[in-house]
């Protein structure tokens, strides 16, 4: 493998997919960050490392990963060639919340039967011509994603109080495109500014404005992914203009907002 990034993502017409993403990266690094949806990836060629709420996890094209909702997480190649992948992203709802416990807890998947049903679906995909297939078979995957995680979660699930970070995080969510201060949100939260930003930082694995940064990257390639030109997305998701876009997008994502969507 070798060459310049290639990524190619789209939203199909199926319910319960939100984003489908093909990718090559001979040297991109994901930094930290989240997403609203369940990451189901499979690795084709090379092998990836990955931290995730604070593990360090590896996956080889033998293994799925299935990553949860709002946790945490980067990637990097192990080699030097990079690495070949292909991601689903998942509603929130479709695998449920009372299994993000187990998914974060192992999230490397070894079934053959699974991977081979992910392949197909994949393919369905591509072609985008089968919708109904595409839906018959993502049914089944999320069947067995879930067997797979009620086996895991032999724990009760966490019933911690989310406390002062996660009602930031909720704070943050909910003023994604115009953004809020932190004097703003202190007021908001009823904690001072600097225990926000601790509190955030060691509950998340990562300062409130980086997730802030990554979720509006995430906004940004829902709204593309309608077709919309990337300068109107850039003040949709909350940017100051496309070249701010077109910076944050390229750290997270390894290409620029036109570079990413599917052809």
């Amino acid at each position: 493998m070798s060459g310049d990034a290639q990524v190619s993502a789209w939203r199909p017409e199926v319910n319960g997919i939100v984003e489908v993403l093909h990718a090559y990266f001979p040297s991109h690094a994901y930094p930290s960050h989240t997403h609203d949806a369940w990451t189901v990836l499979m690795v084709d060629e090379g092998v990836v490392r990955y931290d995730l709420d604070h593990r360090e996890h590896g996956l080889a094209q033998a293994q799925i990963s299935l990553l949860p909702p709002n946790v945490p997480h980067d990637g990097r190649s192990v080699r030097p060639e990079g690495f070949r992948k292909r991601v689903l992203y998942l509603a929130p709802d479709q695998l449920g919340e009372d299994l993000v416990g187990a998914a974060v807890d192992r999230p490397e998947l070894v079934d053959p039967v699974l991977r081979r049903r992910l392949h197909q679906l994949h393919d369905v995909l591509v072609d985008g011509r089968e919708g109904f297939e595409a839906e018959s078979r993502l049914r089944l995957i999320e069947k067995r994603l879930r067997q797979h995680l009620r086996r895991q979660a032999i724990a009760p699930p966490d019933s911690r109080d989310p406390g002062v970070a996660g009602r930031l995080r909720e704070v943050l969510d909910a003023n994604l495109p115009d953004g809020i201060t932190l004097d703003e949100a202190s007021k908001l939260v009823l904690a001072h500014p600097t225990h926000l930003v601790r509190a955030f930082t060691r509950e998340y694995g990562m300062p409130p404005h980086r997730y802030l940064t990554g979720r509006r990257v995430d906004l940004a390639r829902r709204y593309l992914l309608e077709g919309r030109p990337a300068a109107e997305v850039a003040g949709l998701a909350g940017f100051y203009d496309q070249s701010h876009l077109t910076r944050h997008f390229r750290r997270m994502l390894g290409v620029s907002p036109g570079r990413f969507v599917r052809r």
